[in-house]
């Protein structure tokens, strides 16, 4: 598998080039972007903010740069295991004492820190922030944030409404059901008290080895993946909520994970401005109210080594002139190893500040990051003036999504918008248009009550996401069985034993067909040897593809190949309703799917899709 990964990595950008029909060499110079009208605040308003940030010691005006995790559902009373967490990480028991010490400008809300259990307890959990925060001496509302991007990252699960993940609405090419997930979305999000999403995605996933990006991303087309960015920001923040695309400069051509180690882009600038900067320009010209920087390294835009978010060539030189952005700018999380190979934790959030940085996200150590910041204001290398602007721009985010008019919210908020019917009735819709059909040899699907009635779902179980309906292979299988089959589920897991392949291959002899879910195939994976083996038995075998679009590359011999891009329940149930008849097939693919020989050439085009 090395080589393979080797050769995708090296060849990625050639290869989306010219799936696109575009070359690399003589690419305009990058122009900076018209941004969209944005009403501009009053004079009342901004000597107001000023008045706030003078008042502020250097204490105060540290602590609202920073943006905190906290554990636990409640602002005040959160469980034992919660406090404790806290105390051990944060020096401090709870949200609302997380304020009062650090007089922190924005919280990030998490599934694993157990903040989003269900949508009335996250709008409880936000008004009391905001009762803590109103408490300050100088009282600032705090700008709750969360990683809401849909499909495969979700940190608030159902009864929220979930939509299909970016890539699957690449697969519609739809910017209107772009824009109408991420207007539904803001709404709910709103209703809970959340006030910024950490989305749009605005990578270019040029390579298929990518290990954090992969689906996370609209596609590997740099013009349709900023023209579904655009329409997502106009989404979201018609809902009043501030957007985020990332991950500046792009994190799209590597096969690094920055949460583990330091990724490098090796594109040349030309290559960058072709590739990477379209989505980053599209949100600008929309308006978007903040981008978050990455933790990789991209030679040809800084040559000193330094990741992108403590680069002032990066963050400044490009971000803020050449492209013309003047919103506000926040760090990927801290805490991630890629921002920490080269530097110290307290060193970090300095560095970040001083590349132009406004926001700084989820630091390791908040006492020392913290500390940090204030001494480096105190002793000059931080300029007050410059930190004031920063200041600013934050507030007026704040001022400009309501939070100075009136930050809380309500249960009968919650019941009139979370996961209501019309919401949920629209996810649906929207999914429908991005099951893609990549293979129908024989026309084996769809799939036929009558000679195949009795369908087995196998394959793939990975963790579903918070508040779903479960394992894909049962959430499938329902599915399958409502529209009018007898489908059984059994649950292989992504790297099957010898006995799990055997007893899967023994199930399919009792029955007409089977759906076998696969999830990032590999050339070492088992699930390789589980399709060869379900395949070995001549029935009929539908292969479905329940993350990146990939798999097929390593799938010999399969015949009825599937892609839903996630295994959220709203497109799982989508691909039954392929499966089953009942919707056409109508998405295309956003990515090319290269050979598996390392040839680096293409088995399906951008835009391939089958229909029935």
């Amino acid at each position: 598998m090395h080589s393979r990964r080797t050769v995708l990595t090296t060849t990625a950008a050639a290869a989306a080039a010219a799936a696109l029909g575009t070359g690399t060499a003589g690419a305009a110079p990058l122009t900076p972007a018209s941004p969209a009208p944005v009403p501009a605040p009053s004079r009342a308003t901004v000597a107001h903010l000023r008045r706030l940030i003078a008042r502020m010691t250097p204490e105060e005006k540290a602590g609202q740069l920073f943006v905190m995790r906290v554990y636990g559902h409640s602002a005040t009373d959160p469980d034992p295991a919660d406090a404790d967490a806290n105390r051990k990480e944060i020096g401090v028991a709870n949200a609302a004492e997380l304020i009062a010490r650090y007089h922190v400008g924005g919280i990030i809300y998490f599934g694993w820190a157990h903040n989003t259990r269900d949508p009335h307890q996250i709008a409880a959990l936000s008004n009391g922030i905001q009762r803590a925060a109103a408490a300050l001496r100088v009282p600032v509302p705090v700008l709750i944030s969360t990683d809401q991007e849909h499909g495969t990252v979700a940190r608030i699960g159902a009864p929220a409404t979930l939509f299909p993940g970016a890539m699957a609405l690449g697969a519609s090419g739809s910017a209107p059901d772009a824009r109408t997930a991420g207007r539904i979305a803001g709404r709910e999000l709103r209703a809970m008290g959340v006030h910024q999403d950490y989305a749009p995605d605005a990578d270019v996933n040029v390579n298929p080895a990518n290990p954090v990006i992969g689906v996370r991303s609209f596609g590997a087309d740099p013009q349709a993946v900023a023209r579904l960015v655009a329409a997502q920001v106009h989404g979201y923040q018609s809902a009043g909520v501030a957007a985020c695309a990332k991950h500046f400069p792009g994190h799209g051509d590597t096969d690094t994970d920055s949460h583990v180690g330091l990724p490098y882009i090796h594109h040349s600038a030309q290559e960058w401005e072709r590739l990477d900067a379209p989505p980053f320009t599209a949100a600008v010209a929309a308006g978007i109210d903040s981008v978050m920087t990455a933790h990789i390294v991209v030679p040809a835009l800084d040559p000193s080594g330094d990741p992108a978010t403590l680069s002032h060539p990066i963050v400044t030189g490009i971000l803020r002139r050449r492209l013309g952005y003047d919103g506000v700018v926040v760090t990927d999380s801290l805490g991630m190893q890629g921002v920490r190979v080269k530097y110290g934790d307290a060193r970090v959030p300095v560095l970040a500040l001083k590349a132009g940085v406004d926001q700084l996200l989820n630091p390791p150590d908040l006492a020392v990051a913290h500390a940090a910041v204030v001494r480096a204001l105190r002793d000059g290398e931080l300029d007050e003036r410059d930190i004031d602007a920063k200041l600013l721009r934050i507030l007026l985010l704040k001022e400009r999504r309501g939070l100075f008019a009136d930050p809380y919210t309500s249960r009968q908020e919650v019941d009139r918008v979370v996961g209501v019917r019309a919401h949920l009735a629209a996810a649906d819709r929207i999914a429908d248009r991005t099951t893609t059909l990549l293979r129908n040899d024989g026309g084996l699907l769809p799939l036929s009550r009558r000679r195949t009635g009795r369908v087995l779902v196998a394959g793939a179980d990975p963790a579903a996401p918070s508040g779903t309906g479960g394992p894909p292979t049962g959430v499938l299988a329902r599915e399958l069985t409502r529209l009018g089959f007898a489908a059984t589920a059994l649950s292989t897991g992504t790297a099957p034993s010898r006995e799990l392949i055997a007893r899967a291959r023994a199930a399919l002899a009792e029955r007409d067909a089977a759906v076998v879910a696969t999830y990032d195939v590999t050339a070492a994976s088992p699930q390789r040897a589980l399709v060869a083996e379900l395949l070995a038995t001549g029935k009929p075998v539908v292969q479905l593809a329940v993350r990146n679009p990939y798999d097929i590359a390593l799938l010999d011999g399969v015949k009825a190949a599937l892609v839903a891009y996630s295994w959220t329940d709203v497109e799982l149930r989508a691909a039954a309703r392929v499966i089953a008849g009942r919707r056409d097939p109508v998405g295309r693919l956003p990515v090319p799917i290269l050979r598996a020989d390392s040839s680096g050439t293409a088995l399906f085009q951008i835009g391939h899709g089958l229909r029935y």
